[in-house]
């Protein structure tokens, strides 16, 4: 691949648009395609649901509510966990095997800036062993897509994306015109970005040296996991967070807008929220099942747990959202009961399958009450039916004129 035509597309100027998040379409030859492929503009999950795994969300499958249409729900975990990973590896072992195998061409993925461990920088790699630089969480936005356009100059017609959300709903919403033979989509469950230089903020709060440290990871046991540079690992209870001395747009508007933490559009899903330790993957339609197939015998499968209850911790995520939103103190817990909760919590909490429902949950609630608030004119357009269904239950209802109609789902496309 040309570097100076990757290094053209990523310095085109992103066109200014409220709630974006610089996915990289702005910077194409055509910026006017964001119109119709933003996800914080009119988003339309049932017509892109069947377009890309042939049918929309289930109602006789319940959990297809929180987390998309899927064909397959397991826990995972390379036998074999590469070092650097976020967790064992999944997500660039497949990429690896798609470019081993002759699959695609190239994959459009982000690796590190070399000044900055944690800034993303999108890259497209064309030899599986250069995928090891990869490896890794990266904090910040990155405009992915503004390589599809290199990639097809470069006669990539087949190629796979590794990417969040909102980078994969505008690349299903062009897929079409896009023009590759083979597009394949690994999807990671995201809601909580923020700008790289906030993300620094928040490792200051966190460690006196800041810059030691490599590996951060929000657990589903309720534990933030630090790795740094001399091989020391810490682990921090979430109620334990300094959340309180971040500034109030540490998480933009978007992020706390996002109506697809897990990443429906994608063909698989690989994150941890249901997963208990192991990583959680959503084999979504058929590509989603080859690209899992790819991996043979090098992962370990097995059936996803669920204990606990989730309507309680909703419930005061909701209260404390009400009271944020409207500029009033969060209700603090203690510190002398912070150590107690924080040893239950794993314990009687919502865990596995009912840990993801209740994040799911819990981004919805924030969706509704942020909006509200904020930019109450885009409710009746980025609030997607069934996110007003998940919050239905904690009495979060529509207003006059804060629902748009129902869109029916698009007839099924073949692929």
């Amino acid at each position: 691949m040309n570097e100076a035509g990757i290094a053209a597309a990523l310095h085109h100027a992103a066109a200014v648009r409220d709630l974006c998040t610089d996915c990289g379409i702005s910077r194409t030859a055509d910026a006017s395609r964001c119109g119709r492929a933003c996800q914080f503009i009119k988003p339309d999950y049932p017509r892109l649901e069947a377009q890309v795994h042939g049918r929309s969300r289930d109602p006789a499958r319940p959990d297809e509510r929180f987390f998309g249409p899927f064909e397959q729900m397991h826990r995972a975990a390379l036998r074999d966990p590469r070092p650097d990973a976020q967790w064992t590896g999944i997500t660039t072992r497949i990429a690896e095997r798609l470019l081993e195998t002759g699959a695609v061409d190239a994959v459009l993925t982000m690796t590190a800036d070399p000044n900055d461990r944690w800034r993303p920088v999108p890259v497209l790699v064309t030899k599986a062993a250069d995928l090891a630089a990869c490896r890794g969480m990266r904090m910040g936005y990155a405009p992915l897509l503004a390589l599809l356009e290199p990639a097809r100059a470069a006669g990539h017609r087949r190629l796979a994306v590794i990417g969040i959300p909102c980078q994969v709903y505008a690349l299903r919403a062009l897929e079409a015109e896009l023009g590759f033979d083979k597009l394949y989509v690994i999807g990671t469950p995201c809601s909580d970005n923020t700008t790289t230089e906030s993300f620094h903020t928040f490792l200051e709060l966190l460690s006196d040296r800041p810059d030691t440290i490599r590996y951060l990871e929000f657990r589903a046991d309720y534990h933030v996991e630090l790795r740094f540079d001399d091989g020391r690992h810490q682990t921090i209870p979430f109620l334990q967070l300094p959340i309180s001395k971040l500034p109030r747009d540490f998480f933009p508007l978007t992020c706390r807008t996002c109506v697809d933490y897990t990443n429906a559009l994608a063909d698989i899903t690989v994150g941890y929220m249901g997963g208990e330790g192991e990583q959680w993957l959503l084999v979504r339609n058929a590509r989603g099942a080859e690209l899992l197939a790819l991996l043979g015998d090098e992962v370990r499968l097995s059936a996803p747990d669920s204990h606990g209850k989730r309507a309680g911790p909703v419930k005061g995520f909701l209260a404390n959202t009400e009271r944020a939103a409207g500029g009033l103190p969060l209700r603090r817990m203690p510190d002398w009961l912070k150590p107690l909760v924080g040893w239950l919590m794993p314990r009687i909490g919502p865990r596995g399958l009912e840990f993801a429902r209740a994040r799911v949950e819990m981004k919805a609630v924030e969706t509704v009450i942020h909006l509200r608030r904020e930019q109450p004119r885009r409710m009746k357009s980025m609030i997607p039916k069934h996110v007003w269904a998940l919050v239905a239950a904690y009495g979060l209802k529509p207003a006059e004129g804060e629902a748009g109609k129902p869109r029916e789902p698009a007839k099924p496309n073949a692929g």
